[in-house]
């Protein structure tokens, strides 16, 4: 082979030597270790609605009845009745359709602590008052009821508080759904003179219904 073939061959060598060298630069590059990408992740987290409810609460426990205006045939004690509320926090929607609610009151007999006889729960009577019933006039306090040793005051209210007697009511639950309403009342005890001395006590029971 001469010179001149010999440096075309190497010329030719070299050349091949290049092509592969660009060839192989054109491949992709593999993901370096290490790399990271980042995901948002989203929620609504809407409030808790908890459902209204129709609640009776009473702002005391006891009352202690004091003698006032007796007479020489009746002795009498009376007293008022702690403030009685009854709280609406429903709307309207989730009151029952033609709903009513009234706060009903009853009482056991006055039981003495030293064995006296009892004095019946028909000798105390009471006279609702409504403090607070809203801007409807669809709340109204119950009619009074008197004792048993009184005539009465309207037919067949001479009765005592023996039975579940009308404190205060409305007859639409739905027009007066959320709102707050109050009531107390006065209460007497009336007993005939002879009376036995001592220490009473009697259990005065209120009850919400709708």
């Amino acid at each position: 082979m001469n010179t001149w073939s010999r440096k075309r061959l190497l010329a030719a060598g070299a050349a091949g030597a290049m092509l592969a060298g660009s060839v192989a630069m054109a491949s992709p590059a593999a993901a370096e270790p290490g790399d990271s990408a980042d995901v948002s992740v989203t929620v609504d987290i809407e409030e808790i609605k908890e459902p209204g409810v129709l609640a009776l609460s009473i702002a005391g426990d006891s009352v202690a009845l004091a003698e006032d205006g007796s007479t020489l045939l009746v002795r009498q004690f009376v007293g008022t009745l702690p403030t009685v509320t009854v709280t609406d926090t429903r709307t309207t929607d989730e009151v029952p359709e033609n709903a009513a609610w009234a706060v009903l009151g009853s009482a056991t007999d006055f039981v003495g602590s030293a064995g006296q006889d009892p004095i019946g729960a028909g000798h105390l009577g009471w006279k609702p008052r409504l403090l607070d019933g809203g801007d409807t006039g669809l709340v109204s306090e119950g009619e009074e009821v008197v004792t048993v040793i009184d005539e009465p005051t309207q037919p067949g209210n001479n009765v005592g508080l023996v039975d579940q007697e009308l404190l205060v009511s409305t007859f639409d639950s739905g027009a007066v759904a959320g709102g707050a309403y109050t009531v107390n009342a006065d209460l007497f005890l009336r007993t005939p003179a002879d009376v036995a001395a001592g220490s009473y006590t009697s259990t005065l029971t209120l009850s919400l219904f709708e």
